[in-house]
């Protein structure tokens, strides 16, 4: 099928701690609409049948919990499939953002999927019922091609975001289409946790996920194209990913991914959206990647001394690492019940350093969640104290085989390259209670060949 998503560069209130009036409030989300507006239009030219916007992209973010009310829609959560917001707009009142979506569905005959602030007025009685009287949730809408509301999504896990109610139980949400079966919905910081994400695939056997994000890069191990690959690597899924572009704040990373091959867009130098539309092929579900090939011998760890390991801070979380020294080696590094093995060949020596670093436990900074990561990244210079930078581009072309004892069945592969691209692995799986990841010479320079291990259990 074909699939658009756009990364939008949203126009944003310059004072969104500000009240202003409902009607403002339209006129700022009317500009961001009529964006949206020309690009369902060019992904309908180009044959797309579904196109995904991003997170916060009509009405933007660093909103107060009272200023983003004018902003908010009235949208029903168990209307779905019964109600047209473009044929029937009078049924509620303040739908004018969803009744725009829905026309612009229906008018381009394209599924669409969007991200939107809403209320629901709350009784009293409700012991959950917040003080003002109302819920306000993130919201994606996914609305059919002839404009009917056919599931909504009122995000779960909130990324600092004040403005917003957390559902009292997940929304599993998802909708059927003609030409691939069911999508699942999901947002932003969502994919990181089991509920809704994990549980919604694996509950419903779902190949294919639709992701608005709002995503705030980290390197090495959380850039958004990075992880997003993985996901889809993970889980055998393909994703549309559409997030906001904003590279002043570290926003951008964008794309089409099927386990095996992916197509995005990663630019923090210029401004402005970019449409991606591409044809993947529809997974079903007895579809099986490449990656499942039987892998080569996990070889057993050599005898040879380890050079010494040093501590350096990634991702706020305090690694143990050892240097990847020489043209060619076997290394080790453990914490706690995790032990990580390198097996390297460089192609040719740069004077670049490398390390192989190891974490297990409980990563505290902007969200708490539980970690078991095996990590070779490029050091940010040639001291190990800059081990754990943000890096975006190296020269080093590397032949590894990289394997965990990771406790937890829940790997997600990265495999990032010089300028942020993606590159994939040759072989990967479990082996012998241990998940391994091995690639003959990367596409271009190194950045990080990682196992991202969550345990979701002991978040």
């Amino acid at each position: 099928y074909v699939a658009a998503v756009y990364e939008h560069e949203s126009i944003l209130s310059p004072a969104p701690a500000a009240r202003v009036e409902r009607r403002s409030a339209l006129e700022l989300m009317g500009r961001n609409l009529d964006i949206y507006e020309q690009q369902v239009l060019a992904a309908a030219r180009q044959g797309a049948q579904i196109i995904v916007f991003p997170e916060d992209g009509i009405h933007g973010f660093n909103f107060t919990r009272s200023s983003i009310y004018p902003y908010l829609d009235f949208v029903p959560h168990s209307h779905s499939g019964k109600w047209n917001p473009c044929r029937e707009p009078y049924l509620f009142n303040d739908t004018e953002v969803v009744q725009r979506l829905s026309c612009m569905a229906l008018k381009n005959r394209i599924f669409l999927v969007a991200n939107l602030g809403t209320k629901q007025p709350c009784e009293r009685a409700d012991p959950g019922c917040p003080s003002d009287g109302r819920y306000q949730f993130n919201t994606n809408v996914a609305l059919a091609a002839d404009g009917a509301l056919l599931a909504t999504y009122r995000k779960h896990n909130l990324y600092f975001e004040g403005a917003f109610d957390t559902p009292a139980q997940p929304d599993h949400a998802f909708f059927d289409t003609p030409f691939a079966g069911k999508f699942g919905m999901f947002t932003c910081f969502d994919i990181l946790f089991f509920e809704p994400a994990v549980n919604l695939i694996r509950q419903y056997n779902l190949k294919q996920i639709v992701y608005p994000t709002a995503w705030m890069n980290q390197l090495p191990l959380l850039s958004a194209v990075e992880f997003q690959q993985a996901f889809a690597t993970a889980f055998n899924v393909n994703i549309l990913a559409a997030n906001i572009h904003h590279p002043t704040l570290g926003m951008t990373g964008s794309g089409i991914y099927t386990p095996v091959k992916s197509f995005i867009y990663h630019n923090m130098e210029s401004y402005g959206g970019k449409l991606i539309v591409a044809e993947i092929p529809v997974i079903t579900a007895d579809y099986k990647t490449s990656l499942e090939k039987t892998p080569g011998r996990v070889s057993e760890k050599g005898k040879e001394q380890s050079p010494p390991s040093f501590y350096a801070e990634m991702m706020y979380d305090n690694f143990t690492f050892v240097p990847v020294w020489g043209e060619k080696g076997e290394l080790q590094v453990c914490a706690n019940t995790l032990c990580c093995y390198l097996n390297y060949q460089r192609a040719v020596l740069t004077d670049e350093l490398y390390a192989l670093g190891v974490f297990d436990g409980l990563h505290t900074v902007h969200g708490t969640y539980y970690v078991q990561a095996c990590a070779l990244v490029k050091c940010g210079g040639l001291s190990f104290s800059t081990c754990g930078q943000e890096v975006t581009d190296a020269t080093a072309l590397i032949d590894f085989q990289l394997w965990g004892n990771m406790s937890t069945p829940y790997i997600f592969p990265l495999l990032l390259t010089s300028g942020i691209t993606l590159d994939f692995a040759d072989h990967m799986g479990w082996k012998n209670n241990h998940y391994f990841l091995s690639k003959n010479r990367t596409s271009s320079g190194l950045l990080t060949a990682a196992l991202y291990g969550r345990w979701y259990e002991k978040d």
